[in-house]
């Protein structure tokens, strides 16, 4: 039982009844030297009595739960209750894994229905049949109809596979290690805020790290090599760094980086987006606020979160949707690093980097009176500008094959031996893509490829396997397109593509396709064939063919 004064870790209890308690269990002890967690094999009433009655002595910061316990705990219990919720890829391994048993499914889930099976279901020929529950009697009586449809496999949550064995049937559990973690990281980030609200000496800097360094930053392209170097120069300094670049580029990895390259790296690294909280919301979040300095106010105040960042770095991501008014607040904190909490008049001396991030045109907002000048420069000491995918495109294969294999990780598949040369015959299909989601689109293409391969575990990575996982293709621009090369005909020649190379043969590119390439590469014969993974000589040699 946790001492309520034993140090200012974050206390979270994990209630469960079923088997998810043995998986608490096993990565519970991934986390013991950030949080104290303890197991709690109870549910339902007796879980609420129990707990209710120990928290009159105890402190507890937040619990996790799942499925209809989660949802019984969460509106009779005074505490925070983290619902461990099953990902899209624990469903489809799951179904993947009752398909081995039985070729008609049935998954019960609670209270709501999975309208994104029917793709899968016509995609892979999965009979599946959906059901929904609210009590275990609920449960209990969905299983046995589903028994005499012939089903013999199971989907669900804990309560739900333990029913469908007692029944007779195989029950296949839901839930996967990763998304227990997920469980676990939000339930440490929420313990986090709620510990902050009730002081700051409760804030803990285990809670507030970077988790990301400059070897995070992947690529070999010499767009990303200026990249990790500007990180690690910048990180010797103190000044303020301005991060720019499209979304899913990766700013706040690179702000990450810059803080764990720096002196600060041991101390706090708050990062806050300024166009995801309501302008009466962030004034508060920031700055804090004084004890009944507006209605709802806490009780003491509440120190806000240029304050916890005291020693550290400030992330300030979207710094281009921050409201005017308080851009005139937060330039005072950079000019007189001191802090005034709302309704408030006594400074706060405050020791804190800025590192802001934008995917507009901060220029352009300044000359619209939308984003002040002088903020600007004491934002933009030293700036870093984050390439889109498109421009460093000879990253492309080592970072889907980087990602592929993180994916396939994440389900328990190992990658195929050739995994490499798959990913390379892919690579004019890849490179043909303009990317408008950068890095993080290409690894959501990688993820849905995962569950392709974990689908059919004999099928090679082919580009038409490719073009399935990457719905509204769109392909890149070329700089100087002539009559035949314009958006329409882009299109055209991926498809082709995909059409030509079910044998992944680079020998297969038409001389239309390779002039397209020497075109984006602006003539350069070296480039675009290093691009292709081939020689100058065999590039000469297929353009005279």
């Amino acid at each position: 039982m946790h001492n309520p004064n034993q140090g200012d870790k974050p206390v979270i209890w994990t209630v469960s009844i079923s088997r998810l308690f043995d998986l608490f269990r096993d990565i519970m002890v991934e986390y013991a030297d950030v949080a104290h967690i303890e197991p709690v094999q109870l549910g339902f009433e007796d879980a609420v009595s129990v707990l209710r009655e120990r928290m009159q002595t105890e402190r507890c910061d937040a619990i996790i739960a799942a499925g209809s316990n989660a949802a019984y705990l969460k509106s009779r219990l005074p505490v925070p209750v983290i619902i461990a919720k099953a990902s899209g890829f624990d469903v489809m391994q799951a179904l993947t894994r009752a398909r081995q048993i039985s070729p008609a499914i049935g998954i019960i889930t609670y209270q709501q229905t999975m309208p994104e099976l029917a793709e899968f279901k016509s995609t892979f020929g999965f009979e599946i049949a959906q059901r929904t529950y609210t009590t275990e009697e609920d449960a209990r009586a969905q299983i046995n109809e589903l028994r005499t449809k012939g089903i013999k496999a199971i989907v669900g949550a804990g309560l739900v596979s333990d029913l469908a064995d007692e029944a007779g049937l195989t029950g296949i559990f839901l839930y996967s290690a990763n998304s227990i973690r997920q469980a676990f990281n939000d339930a440490l980030e929420l313990a986090k805020f709620s510990r902050l609200e009730a002081g700051p000496n409760l804030a803990t800097r285990d809670t507030l790290r970077a988790r990301h360094g400059v070897d995070n930053l992947r690529g070999d392209s010499l767009p990303m090599q200026q990249v990790r170097h500007n990180i690690t120069l910048f990180a010797r300094s103190a000044a303020s760094v301005l991060i720019q670049g499209e979304t899913g580029s990766g700013k706040e990895l690179a702000a990450q980086a810059i803080h764990q390259s720096s002196s600060r790296a041991r101390a706090p690294f708050v990062a806050v987006n300024c166009g995801a909280i309501a302008e009466s919301l962030l004034e508060a979040e920031l700055f804090g606020y004084q004890d009944s300095a507006f209605t709802g106010a806490r009780r003491g105040g509440h120190a806000g979160l240029i304050e916890t960042a005291h020693r550290g770095t400030l992330f300030l991501d979207e710094i281009g949707e921050m409201p005017f008014a308080l851009q005139t607040r937060l330039l005072r904190v950079l000019e007189e690093r001191q802090v005034v909490r709302v309704g408030a008049t006594r400074p706060i001396p405050v020791d804190v980097r800025i590192i802001s991030a934008t995917h507009c045109n901060l220029r352009t907002k300044m000359d619209q009176n939308q984003f002040r000048r002088d903020l600007y420069y004491r934002l933009a000491v030293l700036e870093c500008q984050l390439p889109p995918l498109r421009e460093r495109l000879e990253d492309i294969v080592n970072l889907t094959e980087w990602c592929l294999k993180n994916a396939l990780a994440h389900l328990g598949v190992k990658p195929h031996a050739n995994l490499h040369a798959e990913v390379l015959a892919c690579q004019t299909l890849l490179a043909s893509h303009s990317w408008p989601g950068n890095v993080r689109e290409l690894r959501n293409v990688c993820e849905r490829l995962a569950l392709f391969l974990l689908a059919e575990p004999l099928q090679a990575l082919t580009p038409r396997l490719l073009m399935r996982s990457m719905p509204g293709w769109e392909a890149t621009p070329l700089a100087a397109p002539g009559p035949e090369s314009g958006p329409e005909s882009g299109s055209a020649v991926v498809t082709s593509t995909a059409a030509q190379y079910d044998h992944d043969s680079e020998s297969s590119l038409s001389k239309q396709q390779l002039h397209h390439i020497l075109q984006r590469f602006n003539g350069n014969r070296a480039a675009a064939a290093s691009h292709l993974g081939i020689s100058r000589t065999t590039l000469w040699r297929r353009m005279k063919a």
